[in-house]
């Protein structure tokens, strides 16, 4: 081999381990994570979804505990309305027990009277005593003879007299009126169901009222309008007796019922005076007496 291609084949060869620690290396190996681009796709739609849904569970769980939060102020706000009723009804019974005609109901009684009403409460409570009467009528018949009677007090049915409209009209707004108005409505509805379903079982009625005899053809023809018929006798006070001595009224009617050879089956009132003496053989009923009836008498007796 010749002196020249000596010197190329050096020139040419590989460079030496000397050569690369003073020059450096050409090639460098970066680290880091590699992926196809289908597979980051996939990873990133994966993280999408991920915050949907967490953020889709955070708004869920916000709207319960609002819902939550809605349902126990509702259930509190009941709970209060229950409580201040029951205060109300309460007191309006004591009174009514000890024959305190001329009571004044706390402010709070007349808001509550309204709501009362307006929410179809009396309605129910009417129906569910009606379903007590009815399970007792069910049980017993009335005699051949046509002696046994049932009395139905029929106050608070029927307008009162103008004197004592206007004069409640001028103390107390058109709510607590119209409250009267839809409980009178509502309570005349359901007696005359009461009455025609116990005139249909053969029984004879009495009707009873603490209205003056002075205005007994009134009386008659409000009841006349409301269909209800064919009573066997309209028992009313005497114009100079005392209207607020109901317990004495109705012991002497019973008494004066008693002397005709009548018998008393059953006595029907939403007045603590009309069927708190008991007696044997004698069912009686108290209906639901609206505490707006109590801010129509407060006023009459103020007056």
């Amino acid at each position: 081999m010749s002196a020249y291609a000596h010197q190329m084949e050096q020139q040419y060869s590989a460079p030496s381990l000397s050569d690369d620690s003073e020059t450096g290396s050409h090639y460098e190996l970066e680290s880091g994570f590699f992926m196809k681009s289908f597979t980051a796709t996939i990873f990133v739609a994966s993280l999408v979804t991920l915050g949907v849904l967490l953020i889709t569970l955070v708004i869920s769980l916000v709207i319960m505990l609002q819902s939550c939060q809605s349902k126990s102020a509702g259930v509190i706000e009941l709970l209060n309305i229950n409580d201040y009723y029951s205060y109300c009804r309460v007191y309006s019974l004591h009174a009514e027990l000890n024959n305190l005609e001329g009571y004044n109901l706390p402010g709070i009684c007349r808001h509550l009277a309204v709501h009362y009403i307006k929410v179809g409460q009396y309605a129910r409570d009417l129906d569910l005593t009606m379903s007590v009467i009815d399970d007792y009528f069910k049980s017993v018949r009335p005699s051949e003879d046509g002696l046994d009677v049932v009395l139905m007090d029929i106050d608070d049915i029927f307008p009162r007299n103008s004197d004592s409209s206007n004069l409640f009209h001028r103390f107390y707004n058109d709510s607590t009126s119209n409250c009267i108005k839809e409980a009178k409505n509502v309570k005349l509805m359901f007696v005359t169901r009461l009455y025609m379903y116990l005139q249909t079982g053969g029984w004879s009625i009495i009707l009873l009222s603490r209205e003056p005899r002075t205005h007994r053809n009134v009386t008659i023809n409000h009841l006349d309008s409301a269909g209800l018929r064919s009573w066997s006798a309209l028992m009313m006070r005497a114009e100079d007796s005392d209207p607020t001595k109901g317990y004495e009224y109705f012991s002497r009617q019973r008494n004066l019922i008693r002397k005709k050879s009548f018998r008393i089956k059953s006595i029907i009132s939403s007045h603590m005076d009309a069927v708190t003496v008991p007696e044997t053989g004698v069912r009686n009923f108290l209906l639901p007496d609206p505490l707006c009836y109590k801010c129509e008498k407060q006023i009459e007796h103020r007056y």
